[in-house]
């Protein structure tokens, strides 16, 4: 009489054991660490398939921009020379140098072009201007700026290593190399020098390292060989 049932109905007995609740929250817990990994791997690629297309494309930018100055290097030649005295162009120097920074290649180079940039809208954008390439490190010191600086013929040449605007950055390297008529490599290239004196290359090699934030162990190399027409015609006159 009075008596609950609920003590001896099996559907209120049965329960969890903890060992059961303990395998339950460890299956849980695999899923969830498969899923974050998952999740953040895939992140992961995206960021690096990311950084990588931004090297690719800063890297086709800089080495076209660098192709088409190169292409277009001026020479004034002797008789030109002779006929105009005054010729504010008397001297066409092609100076490449071979210089480190922090045992990483870092080198230089400046040459007469007439692929003058203008952006002054006053400016005339036909002429010959002083194109010059040269390295620097970023404010963090833990990769280089490869900077491009372009005058006007009529303006004064900054001192060497300023001026000019950053062509790209993130770099691990600069390195260029010379080829003379015979095909004969050279680190260097002086055209005011004895050896090679007003004569230009008739090839540059450039070689261009970008850091790699995925991988900065392994730079992403890239290297263009760019004819100069001008460097056959300075070998022929003057040998």
């Amino acid at each position: 009489m009075g008596h609950s049932i609920r003590g001896t109905n099996p559907i209120y007995a049965k329960g969890f054991t903890l060992l059961e609740i303990l395998i339950a929250v460890s299956i849980f817990a695999s899923v969830l660490s498969t899923i974050f990994i998952s999740y953040t791997g895939t992140f992961n690629v995206l960021d690096q398939t990311e950084s990588r297309a931004n090297i690719y494309r800063m890297a086709r930018i800089t080495l076209e921009r660098m192709q088409e100055d190169l292409e277009s290097t001026y020479f004034i030649s002797r008789t030109e020379k002779s006929e105009s005295k005054e010729n504010p162009l008397e001297s066409t120097p092609f100076m490449g140098k071979d210089t480190e920074i922090d045992g990483r290649d870092a080198d230089t180079l400046s040459f007469m072009s007439r692929a003058h940039v203008v952006f002054d809208e006053e400016e005339n954008g036909t002429g010959i201007a002083m194109i010059s390439y040269y390295v620097a490190e970023n404010e963090k010191g833990d990769a280089f700026n490869l900077y491009r600086s372009d005058t006007s013929q009529f303006e004064k040449t900054p001192e060497e290593g300023t001026g000019g605007l950053i062509l790209c950055d993130g770099l691990f390297s600069v390195d260029f190399t010379y080829y003379d008529g015979d095909g004969k490599s050279h680190e260097k290239w002086d055209s005011k020098g004895d050896e090679l004196k007003d004569k230009f290359p008739v090839m540059v090699e450039i070689k261009l390292s970008f850091i790699d934030n995925s991988n900065t162990e392994v730079p992403v190399k890239f290297t263009l060989d760019v004819s100069i027409p001008m460097g056959r015609y300075t070998n022929e006159t003057t040998n």
